[in-house]
């Protein structure tokens, strides 16, 4: 097998891995969330239960937002694209910023249940990491 083909073979198996490893964070996002929302069920309030089930949403669709636009970012190699991307996290950052007044302002859920609902994706990230430590 020559160099060019072993490193093919490399970069897809590389490639796999990753596609792999996104989609385990995607799933296991929408495990902690249902896991944080049961415990949440501990305090029968519905503001906590509210608080942590929204901002577990917003974590997940903000991840999934930002996953999307750096696909295309990286899809398309140019200079334009990359300032698409710069547009499109400040959109991203403004949309976050106005649904967690909103929720806070308005619906009034739990501030400390909505933080908590937002670690979803950091509690992700965190066991991924100590699972590919050890």
């Amino acid at each position: 097998m020559n160099s060019s083909a072993k490193r093919r073979k490399t970069t897809k198996t590389v490639k796999d891995k990753d596609e792999q490893l996104l989609e385990e964070l995607a799933r296991r996002n929408w495990i902690i969330l249902a896991l944080l929302v049961l415990l949440s069920l501990l305090w029968r309030s519905v503001d906590v239960t509210l608080g942590v089930l929204s901002g577990g949403l917003l974590a997940i669709i903000g991840y999934l937002w930002l996953h999307r636009s750096l696909q295309r970012t990286l899809s398309e190699a140019s200079q334009y694209s990359a300032r698409g991307f710069q547009f499109s996290y400040l959109v991203r950052l403004g949309a976050l910023g106005g649904a967690l007044f909103l929720l806070i302002a308005l619906a009034k859920v739990h501030p400390v249940a909505l933080a908590a609902g937002l670690s979803v994706v950091v509690i992700n990230i965190l066991w991924i990491t100590l699972k590919r430590s050890f």
